[in-house]
């Protein structure tokens, strides 16, 4: 709306005049008006009630418009769900949030499509959008990707072919589509044996265990296990290794991982220009997403005082954390007598999450979940986990440990990429 005035001298009434939009408003005198301002309307949704991709795309972008009035900020969850197609055999899950700042009206995110060496005919994701904010979910909320058959017979299994494998790690622990520099190299690890069986054996298994190791999982699916560490400590389970017994465990689950986990790398590609930037970015405002949510903020009032928030913290983690980090923590909150500050929260916990005595102390165990969230698409005590308890997690926790930490030697990443569960998960195992 436009407002103009001048000459607001003498005396006298206000007069309106015009039954049309825009009407004329005359004001002869200083009186009151009081105006009533509706702002407009800005909706967001599916750009289209159908998406498609062949299977062999390796991805899509689902885009999401937004209509109305789009001078402001706005954003709104997404997440997809499984049709006729399967999470890990057809698609890899996506979920997050997609941001629109002032003046834009179009989004992506993409779907990661699996290749696999079925004949499953076209399959379907449910994608489904929610949780508007500064916007309202316009009809089109919901809609369908059909995923179309690329094979006429049953091929072999992506697993056995260098650069399949390869871009399967790339979705499994990074959560994206490989950059071609890292899948060139990845791949030619395994290419540069030639026929050497044992060379090829080796090389696939340091290949996989790379992609837990290398920083972008570390500063990411790692780090978002360090966090559930630090708010919320440990689980605990049930295990029949040695002997019915009950056990500590990584309390984050594995929809919960692949959530935080792609929240907090969404775009990160190492090496790539600006991607410590954006990574930085990324873990600020997972830091503040984290710190207000209602679980946490149910288990860490503001009422809290700040030792008693970071000596929590500190307990959480198994009291890892020296004077000096404590302190640090504590001084985050700059003398207040409660921990009100959500910056200074946010903040409080990443220090101690990215803390290198928590960070040595949790590897291990983070190394074995993540082959289960990884390779297994699932938690450790899911079916068809045999015992439907953590049985399996101690087994290959102990070998690890007893092995110093060497994946080699343990022979744990070599037993779950051959595992018939793995394998099948793409063709014939």
């Amino acid at each position: 709306a436009n407002f103009s005035f001048s000459n607001w001298t003498g005396s006298g009434t206000g007069s309106f005049s015009g039954s049309t939009n825009p009407a004329a408003v005359t004001m002869n005198a200083p009186i009151t008006e009081t105006a009533n301002f509706t702002a407009a309307s800005s909706t967001v949704q599916f750009s289209a009630a159908g998406f498609s991709v062949g299977e062999g795309a390796g991805f899509v972008n689902i885009t999401v418009t937004r209509s109305g009035n789009s001078s402001g900020t706005s954003s709104v969850g997404y997440a997809t769900s499984t049709g006729t197609a399967k999470e890990g055999r057809n698609y890899v899950a996506a979920v997050g949030v997609v941001s629109f700042a002032a003046g834009e009206t179009s989004k992506t995110f993409p779907v990661l499509i699996i290749d696999n060496a079925f004949i499953d005919g076209a399959r379907t994701v449910n994608l489904t959008l929610s949780t508007p904010s500064g916007a309202t979910l316009g009809t089109q909320s919901t809609a369908v990707l059909t995923i179309n058959e690329n094979d006429s017979s049953a091929g072999a299994n992506p697993l056995d072919m260098p650069r399949s494998f390869v871009q399967l790690d790339y979705y499994d622990f990074l959560g994206r589509y490989p950059d071609q520099s890292g899948w060139d190299f990845w791949t030619n690890q395994i290419t540069n044996c030639g026929s050497n069986a044992q060379c090829i054996e080796v090389q696939r298994i340091n290949v996989s265990a790379s992609f837990f190791l290398s920083i972008e999982f570390q500063q990411t699916g790692y780090l978002v296990e360090r966090f559930y560490k630090a708010a919320y400590g440990n689980g605990t389970a049930n295990s029949t290794f040695g002997g019915n017994h009950q056990l500590a465990v990584p309390i984050i689950r594995f929809d919960e991982f692949l959530r935080d986990s792609q929240r907090i790398g969404r775009g990160v590609v190492v090496l790539a220009p600006g991607w410590e930037t954006l990574l930085e970015s990324n873990k600020q405002v997972y830091a503040s997403e984290f710190v207000q949510t209602a679980r946490f903020t149910t288990a860490f009032p503001t009422t809290m005082t700040p030792p008693q928030f970071v000596n929590q913290l500190n307990v959480n983690v198994g009291n890892v954390l020296s004077p000096t980090e404590i302190a640090t923590a504590i001084n985050l909150f700059a003398g207040a007598g409660n921990t009100t500050n959500t910056a200074a929260r946010g903040q409080a916990v990443r220090q101690i999450a990215e803390s290198g005595a928590l960070n040595n102390a949790e590897f291990n165990r983070a190394f074995v979940l993540a082959e289960y969230f990884g390779y297994l698409r699932r938690n450790p005590n899911d079916a068809p986990e045999s015992t439907l308890d953590y049985t399996g997690y101690e087994f290959w926790l102990t070998k690890l440990n007893q092995f110093n930490g060497n994946y080699i030697n343990a022979e744990m990443v070599k037993a779950f990429l051959s595992s018939t569960e793995y394998r099948q998960r793409f063709g014939a195992p």
